[in-house]
């Protein structure tokens, strides 16, 4: 959830959908495969065998993977199930390796990792890296993706929609750069009919247009929240449409919405208008303000608009805990976008130089890691510089 001053890394912004999606299974809805989005290997598992104790290890499976110096005990210690399978295609998978400039080294690495690659058949593979070749520059960029993200690589399911996606995320003017980072980070999005992601974003362009964007920034508009949030392509155009109206509601002018659109990266087409009314609801009890100032405060700060009211709650018990008023949360609300374990940290970096959080400005806490950085280094450089009395006297050697 990358709110400015949460300290979350890519990889918690593009957190791996491994599973198949809805447009690989019709009557498979998103909400309900979410518990396993984490956990695709569980998917993969269910169409072998699951029967791990009454059945032996593939002699030959074995034998194949120790030529190429693969260390089996990884595999037996999480994915034992893979050994068991009848067939599997060891030296072939790693033949197609071998042929895009990998070497023993990073073949084993990559099978280690994803033992699962191996019970693809050439054919898959070959069409994947095909695929696959489609953005990236050279051989040697796709070997040194898949050697970093494996399991992205070897979901092969879809493949006739993910070739489709590629080619319309190109149309759209997506830079190749940027299609190689979803594909790694949010497969997902690719597993959709291209119909429906083309649905999601001509939602999104006919909504920027309706709430007072211009026709020469849209499509920058788009490709920017694309690039941030990929997973907006998720949603159904249905959910878009409802929560831009539960802002309209709210009295959020169109400008207004745009504004928190831009500055919570499409992350409001997650959420629910449930979730959102409770979460404003909470934030107006605590802060003791009329609706106008509501506004105004959640315009300032999204995250009142973004996180449950558990979250919320967790994070004003850690800032009351260390002394810090209702009155001083009110008037810096971005203090709410970091954690409480994050604020604790920098109240006791603060602290150390003998700056009183409890009497001070929370803006010294607010921003990125390196936004503090900076702020942290200003502070102790005016501690330890020395104070100039300018009617004191000059001591002059003759």
């Amino acid at each position: 959830m990358m709110l400015r001053g949460v300290a979350h890394s890519a990889k918690d912004i593009f957190t791996l959908l491994l599973t198949r999606s809805q447009s690989c299974n019709p009557g498979l809805k998103f909400s309900s495969v979410w518990p396993d989005i984490t956990n695709r290997s569980f998917l993969i598992h269910s169409s072998y065998t699951t029967d791990t104790k009454s059945r032996e290890e593939n002699k030959k499976t074995l034998e194949n993977l120790y030529s190429l110096s693969v260390d089996i005990t990884k595999i037996r210690r999480v994915k034992e199930w893979v050994l068991l399978q009848d067939v599997a295609y060891v030296k072939e998978i790693a033949g197609i390796l071998q042929e895009m400039g990998a070497d023993e080294t990073t073949v084993a690495s990559i099978i280690e990792h994803c033992p699962e690659a191996i019970l693809h058949t050439p054919a898959e593979i070959n069409s994947q890296r095909a695929l696959w070749q489609l953005v990236c520059q050279d051989e040697k960029q796709l070997i040194k993706l898949i050697e970093q993200f494996p399991e992205s690589f070897f979901t092969t399911e879809c493949q006739e929609n993910q070739k489709a996606n590629i080619l319309f995320f190109q149309e759209l003017g997506l830079k190749n750069n940027i299609i190689t980072r979803f594909l790694t980070s949010a497969p997902n999005i690719f597993y959709n009919p291209v119909e429906k992601n083309k649905n999601v974003i001509e939602t999104l362009q006919r909504n920027y247009l309706n709430l007072g964007g211009s026709e020469a920034n849209m499509k920058i508009w788009i490709l920017k929240l694309l690039s941030q949030n990929p997973f907006i392509l998720l949603n159904t155009s249905t959910t878009i449409q409802e929560n831009l109206e539960f802002l309209q509601k709210n009295d959020f002018t169109d400008q207004e919405v745009l504004q928190l659109l831009s500055k919570l990266k499409g992350f409001i087409f997650q959420l629910n208008s449930t979730t959102m009314q409770k979460s404003i609801l909470f934030s107006k009890n605590i802060f003791k303000c009329s609706d106008q100032e509501l506004k105004q405060l959640v315009l300032k700060c999204p995250a009142l608009l973004y996180y449950s009211v558990p979250v919320l709650e967790e994070r004003l018990e850690g800032l009351l805990k260390e002394g810090i008023s209702i009155a001083q949360i009110r008037e810096t609300p971005m203090v709410l976008e970091l954690t409480t374990q994050i604020v604790q940290y920098r109240i006791k970096k603060l602290s150390a130089l003998g700056y009183d959080i409890k009497s001070g400005n929370l803006e010294c806490l607010n921003g990125t890691k390196k936004d503090f950085e900076v702020t942290y280094g200003k502070i102790q450089s005016k501690k330890e510089r020395p104070i100039f009395n300018p009617v004191a006297p000059l001591h002059i050697e003759d």
